[in-house]
């Protein structure tokens, strides 16, 4: 085993990160590569792919590769993933919303939150998982999931649902997979600042909606960083069906 200093190192590693145009799944992208990992960015708009890549240093942009990849296409899916020649890490990352009150949310929807938070993920996992048993050295796979989960929150119910599901789902691939040494755990973020939603949180609502956290202000992405290589990593190597809350403290919040 390598010194504490190399523990989270990923030399030698294949990792593909789906929804990594922009937001979250660009940033644990950049992470993986930084630490030495061969990085495949997955994604339906390969040009914001390629601009995501060009911010990586020179060693780890020339390792990596853009793989188009649409989660409502099980052919897409089937067609990408079966392209792949190995994957030691899986980041199922990409993800939707729809924000409207349950009285509003259409049949449409429903299908394409779900589809894509949960049913993508799913499928993705599957023919990873075919990838890393079949390999003999396993992997691990980490499902991007959410505290809403975990807890209730109004007018995103598609949204909750799937990420409850893509939860329950993380540790039954983990109860399935273990024998073939495929780890599998999830992240569930609680609320953060990114480019996408950095006017809500300046707005009234989102302004009260940060005073309920206990920390008092908003995750950066940068504090994903440790738990994610936590779990790509050899340092989690006793751990399956994990899953690990990164919200301030929202989960334990007074109602």
């Amino acid at each position: 085993m390598n010194g504490a200093g190399d523990i989270f190192d990923l030399s030698g590693k294949t990792a593909l990160v789906t929804g990594a145009s922009r937001g979250l799944g660009a940033h644990f992208a950049e992470v993986l590569a930084r630490a030495n990992a061969r990085v495949i960015l997955g994604g339906r708009h390969p040009e914001q792919i390629r601009t995501v890549i060009s911010r990586l240093p020179e060693l780890q942009r020339n390792a990596a590769t853009v793989l188009p990849i649409d989660l409502l296409s099980s052919e897409s899916i089937s067609g990408a993933l079966g392209s792949l020649k190995e994957l030691d890490i899986l980041v199922n990352n990409a993800g939707v919303v729809h924000s409207a009150a349950v009285l509003e949310q259409s049949e449409a929807d429903w299908d394409s939150v779900v589809d894509t938070n949960l049913k993508g993920p799913f499928l993705v996992s599957q023919m990873a998982a075919k990838l890393m048993a079949a390999s003999g050295r396993g992997g691990s796979i980490i499902n991007i999931a959410s505290i809403l989960g975990l807890r209730q929150s109004a007018a995103v119910l598609p949204y909750a649902v799937s990420k409850a599901g893509l939860i329950q789902l993380t540790k039954v691939l983990a109860l399935e997979l273990a024998r073939f040494n495929v780890r599998v755990n999830a992240l569930a973020p609680g609320y953060f600042d990114t480019e996408l939603n950095r006017d809500f949180w300046q707005s009234p609502a989102g302004e009260a909606l940060v005073r309920r956290i206990p920390q008092r202000r908003l995750g950066q992405k940068s504090e994903l960083d440790g738990p994610l290589l936590l779990l790509a990593s050899e340092a989690s190597r006793y751990m399956t069906g994990a899953v690990i809350a990164v919200d301030g403290g929202h989960l334990v919040s007074g109602l």
